[in-house]
Formats: C-alpha cells, structure tokens, sequence
C-alpha cells in the first residue's frame, strides 16, 4: 500500500521527519523506487510504500535486539572472567 507522506508517518507509527531522514538520498536505509517514489514535479507528494518499510523496520529491528544482546553477553563474559 502506497501513501502520502503524513499518512505513511502516521501509518508506520514515525514522525514525517524520521521517513524523510531514512531516505537513501539522506544516508538512511530507505531506498527509491522501492521503499519510497517521488511525485513528477518537485513538489509533488512522496509516496511511500508502507508495507515494504513495515516489513524493513521489523528486520531492523530483529537485528538490533540481536546485537543488543551479543553485546549483553559479552560484558557479561568479561565480568565473569571468561
């Protein structure tokens, strides 16, 4: 499903600004053409297709909690002394 931009934000749970942020052209994760689609003019709507950024934020999301607790388990490592 495609939406506008305050839509999509509201949608996905995210500020406007954050989606904006996250775009490929900002350094972020969000890539044209896929995750998102510019309007034919400069200030046409971005639409963004938010079942695909649904679908990458979980990923993400996934992969932080694993690494959040790599991270865990290596302190823990290191204050036991193994």
């Amino acid at each position: 499903m495609r939406l506008r931009t305050p839509d999509a934000a509201r949608h996905l749970q995210v500020s406007e600004s954050f989606l904006k942020r996250k775009r490929d052209t900002h350094g972020g994760f969000l890539v044209g053409g896929e995750h998102y689609f510019l309007g034919a003019s400069s200030n046409a709507s971005i639409t963004w297709d938010v079942d695909r950024i649904e679908q990458l934020l979980h990923k993400r999301g996934q992969q932080l909690r694993q690494m959040n607790r790599a991270t865990t388990a290596q302190q823990l490592r290191k204050l036991a002394g193994v």
